[in-house]
């Protein structure tokens, strides 16, 4: 490996976003490198896909890849959200929504599908490269350069444009001074996988993700997300004080399953299979989106908070843009980032962030258990649900704020 070389793009971060972009740009002829600080496999959390990202997926074609091996890595088939708060029961089939796109996912094992992902973007011709750490960064309007480190030797990697899908890792934002507070409040969540053991006469679709409500703390809530062989992902989210810091993250994850009826009756008879972890002030923001021969994707530019599974579904969109635009700009059309870019994909961001808003302080809580099979606006909450966060033509998306007050008033009328 010389000390300096050149690429069309870079790519920081080789998860979702960074083989999604990696493909499409690839597959259009681009010199593409992708530079990953860890080695794949590896863990992550974000596990439950929604319908929305196998646009993505198809688009960047990844797909087949997908679903040859979907069996195989024990993805779970997904087609909704189940909730329960207090034996009150409501669920969405993503099927019955009110956009159109696919009404499927999985539920996926992060570690085997970001590998997967990243593995059949190889294949168009995308060079990853892993254990690469990013030391420094310039950029202006005529490209980036880039300092990496390797277990070769530290490196020079000039590109025309780079892209920053290093997640929670952020690297852009934290080398160029981009980096904003959240005006979303500070949650942590505790996590980890069990060998579930639900009995097959329980009241529970492993086709969904169920998320509850905790009995007593209405900002408390978990996730239970089921693998196809048998094994489960389960979390709780809280605010900071909410946690017992005496008592180990097992020991808290633990109490607050047996706090809640159904989830202590699922998992009664459960087994742990991997330390539990604990992730805290994970909500974040940016000045911009974008700059001078760069372009943040996914995490790395904003995130909200794991409760409607966004993260994924935000970090293919951006990604999928991106590369669209950046394929146009190197093959010599001027592209402005701001309105092709930013305004447009900050759109369907600040609708899930109303949404997530609207979930911690109730409000949004109670549509979800207000919902009824006859309910005329149930299919374009569902949308929401299911990732649609972009469609204008539903009413919730066009006018999110105005929407939750009036669906609001209505569950307090009835």
């Amino acid at each position: 490996m010389s000390n300096t070389e050149a690429c069309d793009v870079v790519i920081i971060g080789a998860g979702p976003a960074g083989a999604i972009a990696a493909a499409i740009l690839a597959n259009k002829g681009w010199n593409t490198v992708v530079v990953e600080r860890e080695e794949f496999p590896r863990f992550s959390i974000g596990e439950s896909l929604l319908p929305h990202c196998m646009e993505f997926v198809e688009q960047a074609g990844l797909l087949d890849g997908l679903l040859k091996h979907a069996s195989e890595l024990s993805f779970q088939y997904k087609n909704g959200a189940a909730f329960y708060r207090k034996g009150e029961r409501s669920d969405f089939n993503f099927e019955q929504k009110f956009s159109e796109g696919p009404g499927t996912t999985f539920q996926v094992k992060r570690a085997a599908f970001d590998k997967l992902l990243a593995d059949e973007a190889a294949k168009t011709g995308a060079d990853f490269r892993y254990k690469q750490t990013v030391q420094s960064v310039t950029n202006d309007e005529e490209g980036a350069c880039l300092e990496v480190s390797s277990e070769q030797g530290t490196y020079q990697l000039n590109a025309k444009f780079m892209l920053d899908a290093s997640g929670f890792g952020r690297v852009l934002p934290r080398m160029l001074d981009l980096e904003l507070p959240s005006n979303l409040s500070n949650r942590k969540a505790v996590f980890t996988h069990l060998k579930d053991n639900i009995p097959k006469t329980a009241n529970f679709d492993r086709e969904k993700i169920l998320i509850t409500v905790h009995p007593e703390i209405a900002d408390v809530w978990y996730w239970l997300i089921p693998f196809s062989d048998g094994t489960s992902s389960i979390g709780v989210v809280g605010r900071p004080e909410c946690f017992d810091e005496s008592q180990s993250y097992e020991q808290q994850l633990l109490k607050f399953i047996h706090e809640d009826d159904n989830l202590g009756e699922l998992l009664a008879t459960a087994e742990v299979l991997q330390p539990a972890r604990m992730i805290g002030g994970y909500s974040a923001s940016v000045k911009s989106l974008h700059g001078p021969s760069f372009a943040l994707l996914g995490n790395a530019g904003e995130f909200l908070d794991p409760v409607f599974s966004s993260g994924v579904t935000i970090a293919m969109r951006s990604a999928a843009s991106a590369a669209t635009l950046l394929d146009r700009q190197l093959s010599g059309e001027p592209i402005d980032w701001q309105t092709e870019y930013e305004v447009p994909l900050r759109k369907g961001i600040e609708v899930f962030k109303t949404f997530v808003m609207s979930w911690y302080d109730t409000s949004f809580q109670n549509v979800i258990f207000f919902q009824d099979e006859e309910s005329e606006v149930k299919p374009m909450i569902t949308s929401i649900l299911a990732g649609y966060a972009w469609d204008e033509t539903n009413p919730f998306v066009k006018s999110s704020t105005r929407g939750i007050r009036m669906l609001t008033k209505l569950c307090e009328a009835d």
